[in-house]
């Protein structure tokens, strides 16, 4: 037992390091931003005030909210489903053997390693001189505000693909090509097939993946932050950008610990739901 025991500690060594680091970068900074939440902090001053919750009830009582909250559900929603839908599509397209595949599958992926900067510059010349001559329009999507959250889902969706369909294609590897076989003989359609195999069989990388595009979006802040920085005006701003704001340039480091409390709160909440609901549905197939 001692033996035991002690080879136990030998192996929990090992983890201190990175458990070390984990407190000191994620758990005593969110024990310490939970404080400041309930405080009238500026984010300098070395004293400040508890006011209790005057923070949230600001929170739930600020109109200015509401186009962070539009801009990133829409963000959210458009981005999940594009990801998600084409990155599936791709990896059965490409679950194939023909010349060039391998070629062609780094091609797709290749934007996700690219800096999200180049991408941005990439997109925003794309928006700026060729989207005018395609479609005669007199700007690009980046320049209104009515799409540039749209211009922005798309260079997400265009940089992230690539990790969504490398996701699937490893999950088509796991099954069995004697299904389809069987399936075939029976005469059952490619539609078939496709509906009643290969999509119940990949329910784990549709846990994976689906909480994983939905909590990215949810707090996403690069993007936007990168592509048009919350504008024009405040027409692609975030709740994450909105968190940003308000703990550095409005130097209301209380008010923005609330919201980025909140935010972390609901983030949770979607995603333990949207997980164990396919978390369900895998042990139902």
């Amino acid at each position: 037992m001692t033996h035991r025991i002690r080879d136990e500690w030998v192996k929990f060594t090992f983890i201190v390091p990175a458990l070390l680091f984990f407190v000191l970068v994620v758990v005593f900074p969110f024990i310490r931003g939970l404080n400041i939440a309930f405080t009238n902090w500026d984010g300098i001053a070395p004293t400040y005030d508890y006011v209790g919750l005057r923070n949230l009830q600001l929170l739930f009582t600020d109109t200015e909210l509401l186009d962070p909250i539009k801009n990133t559900l829409l963000f959210t929603v458009v981005t999940t489903i594009c990801i998600n839908v084409f990155g599936l599509l791709l990896a059965v397209a490409l679950n194939t053997k023909f010349p060039g595949v391998n070629l062609l599958k780094s091609f797709i992926f290749m934007p996700m390693v690219i800096s999200l900067v180049l991408a941005a510059i990439i997109w925003r010349y794309i928006y700026s001189d060729i989207f005018p001559i395609l479609f005669q329009t007199d700007g690009g999507l980046l320049g209104n505000p009515t799409t540039a959250m749209i211009g922005i889902a798309i260079i997400c969706v265009w940089k992230e693909i690539g990790l969504a369909m490398v996701i699937y294609y490893a999950g088509l590897q796991t099954i069995p090509k004697d299904m389809y076989e069987s399936a075939r003989i029976d005469g059952a359609t490619s539609y078939k097939q496709f509906t009643k195999i290969t999509v119940p069989l990949l329910l784990p990388a549709f846990t994976y993946c689906i909480p994983l595009w939905i909590g990215t979006g949810l707090r996403q802040f690069d993007y936007p932050m990168v592509a048009t920085k919350g504008g024009p005006g405040t027409s692609s701003q975030t709740l994450a950008m909105y968190v940003y704001n308000y703990e550095f340039p409005y130097f209301k480091a209380g008010y923005g610990q609330m919201a980025a409390l909140v935010l972390f709160i609901f983030i949770l909440i979607v995603t333990v739901i949207i997980t164990s609901y396919f978390r369900r549905r895998e042990v139902e197939y």
